[in-house]
């Protein structure tokens, strides 16, 4: 009876200490579970603190280049109007001094250059208002984007026309109409680079949420898969990421080039 019960004893200890061995297990497991989760919880978090202070930095960069790039365009409107605008003025007034003092003959020779000359004056002062912003926000976006197709129209397109389509909508950051209008100017620039193109078209469709930007051309276009993004498309890229806008540039070889932007009025 004593050995039985020793025996008894001897294994309810051992029972006791396994499960005593067994919750200290399960508590350090826990506990490890615990802080590992907390560990990755941590981590992420300064992954993502990481990742935003970096996206916050290079949109500061972003609208950093963007002011700079900005005030050189306005920098240049006014050289070009107030500068080159004034040398172009001068001398279309000295040659008509000179046509007066000359006989009929000569004056049908001078001409030509006369009305070159004041063509020249009326581009480039059409030129430097598209570049400065102020006359930009003065004179509308919708008017700024004809005057760039009415320059287009009479330097190398057959037709470089607009269509709106919608009930307009007024921007509540008039910020944003600049930018927008950059955008379908690096657009312009660059089909009359390098699309040969003979047609262009920009249709401004006003959705209830947001306005749907659509500018083609008719031009050679590229391989979009193959292109290496150059800085005018880098440029309409960061432009359009500053006010959160969705930009798809499509192409192919032959087919033109078409870009589309949604710009959300919030």
């Amino acid at each position: 009876m004593v050995q039985t019960g020793e025996r008894l004893a001897s294994t309810a200890s051992e029972r006791y200490l396994l499960i005593y061995m067994i919750a200290v297990l399960v508590i350090v497991t826990t506990l490890v579970i615990i802080f590992f989760v907390v560990f990755l919880k941590r981590k992420n978090k300064l992954l993502l603190d990481k990742i935003k202070q970096q996206q916050a930095f290079e949109a500061e960069i972003t609208q950093a280049q963007t002011e700079i790039q900005e005030q050189t365009l306005k920098n240049i409107g006014w050289e070009l109007h107030d500068n080159v605008g004034q040398l172009l003025s001068f001398a279309s007034m000295q040659l008509s001094i000179l046509k007066m003092q000359m006989s009929d003959d000569v004056k049908d020779k001078f001409a030509e250059t006369t009305d070159a000359l004041k063509q020249s004056l009326k581009e480039v002062r059409s030129l430097s208002k598209s570049l400065n912003n102020e006359v930009i926000l003065n004179i509308g976006f919708e008017q700024s984007i004809n005057n760039e197709l009415d320059r287009l129209n009479k330097m190398k397109f057959a037709t470089a026309t607009l269509e709106v389509k919608g009930e307009k909508v007024l921007f509540n950051n008039k910020k944003d109409e600049i930018i927008i209008f950059r955008i379908i100017q690096e657009f312009l620039s660059n089909s009359v680079k390098y699309s040969k193109a003979k047609h262009l078209k920009i249709i401004l469709q006003y959705e209830s949420d947001h306005l749907k930007i659509t500018a083609s051309d008719d031009g050679i276009g590229f391989n979009i898969n193959t292109i290496e993004k150059g800085s005018g498309l880098i440029n309409m890229e960061s432009r359009a990421a500053l006010i959160n806008a969705t930009l798809e540039l499509t192409s192919q070889p032959n087919k033109g080039v078409q870009l589309v932007m949604e710009y959300p009025y919030k």
